[in-house]
């Protein structure tokens, strides 16, 4: 029986292996026997970790958007700690977006294409993952409403989906087409729009 690090170390390589293949190619082009041979195990180990290529994208998915609603819980917990603002949560929290999408770019396509796809069998799957990250945002947010430091006319889920859409496509943008740029330039420019200071009067 493999020990669960050892599976988990498995899991992981196989996620990387999937996650570059469609990213690549396509989910429907992508074979098992691809993703087996990418990530250097035999290809029962992949149906020894996962009933199916499908079941094996809607895990690599759930991990993917798991590990990034971490790293922006992590981001409130510390600007908490140090005693920063709600709004100084919500720039640290477009920090750790960049961070994560610089460092799983091809799982950030991946992720942004699926979520506008309609007849796919993770799309429940999909819908929950993507709710927990906005929920992280959406806390925060009505935490700076009650606080006084936003004002209570924002409609909070409808500037929780547009603060994460705004940092998953600017940053898939940055990546494409403006590459030479570094994270520092992206997080300020976004960094502006969140606080408001693109107008000319301030």
């Amino acid at each position: 029986m493999e020990s669960s690090t050892r599976r988990q170390a498995t899991r992981q390589k196989l996620y990387e292996a999937a996650v570059t293949l469609i990213a690549e190619q396509g989910f429907s082009a992508t074979t098992v026997d691809e993703i087996a041979e990418r990530a250097g195990v035999a290809k029962g180990t992949v149906y020894y970790n996962f009933a199916s290529k499908s079941v094996l994208f809607e895990e690599l998915l759930r991990h993917g958007v798991g590990l990034l609603t971490a790293s922006l819980r992590e981001a409130v917990e510390k600007t908490a700690a140090s005693g920063g603002s709600k709004i100084d949560a919500l720039d640290a929290m477009i920090r750790a977006g960049l961070v994560f999408i610089d460092r799983y770019p091809a799982f950030t396509q991946l992720y942004v294409a699926e979520l506008w796809r309609t007849n796919r069998a993770w799309q429940s799957t999909l819908a929950v993952v993507r709710q927990e990250a906005v929920a992280v945002v959406e806390d925060v947010l009505r935490d700076a409403v009650e606080g006084g430091e936003l004002s209570e006319e924002i409609d909070i889920p409808l500037t929780a989906a547009a603060l994460v859409g705004m940092v998953l496509v600017a940053a898939l943008d940055w990546q494409a087409f403006q590459p030479e740029r570094s994270l520092d330039d992206v997080h300020a420019a976004l960094s502006r729009l969140l606080q408001g200071r693109v107008t000319g009067g301030r």
